[in-house]
């Protein structure tokens, strides 16, 4: 089974003001109202941040989240990270170097993608684990 959910990259602008985030905000309804929407902002380009643009931030990442998918933060500047840390807003996103990375962190967890490990006790006498399928020290 493969993910099939397009991941959408949205290059964020230079300013997020209240002017811009307001702006920002009907841009990217579309996006944000689709089933399980998996977005990434590139925030690259963004240079000013202010209340109205964590604002929109946190408006976006919680409507992201009741349609049950996933938003992500990409190559933000650091003056950028700053303000995300100094609001405490960096904690409710994962954050990736690059979009490429972010885009590719969608893929990480798909179904199957974990195999079951056979459960190994330790043996308390001689330090050796115990197989869990057998009870024979391995």
């Amino acid at each position: 089974m493969e993910n099939s959910r397009a991941v959408v990259i949205k290059r964020m602008p230079e300013r997020l003001n209240s002017r811009q985030a307001r702006l920002f905000w009907q841009e990217i309804q579309p996006l944000i109202s689709a089933d399980r929407p998996q977005l990434v902002f590139d925030m690259s380009r963004v240079k000013s941040l202010d209340a109205w643009g964590v604002d929109v931030l946190l408006r976006c990442m919680s409507e992201v989240m009741r349609r049950d998918g996933d938003l992500k933060l990409a190559a933000v500047p650091p003056e950028t990270a700053v303000i995300l840390e100094m609001t405490r807003t960096d904690r409710f996103f994962e954050i990736y170097e690059t979009p490429a990375d972010a885009m590719h962190s969608f893929s990480r967890f798909l179904p199957g993608a974990m195999r079951e490990q056979p459960f190994r006790q330790p043996a308390a006498a001689t330090g050796k684990a115990i197989d869990g399928k057998t009870g024979m020290a391995a």
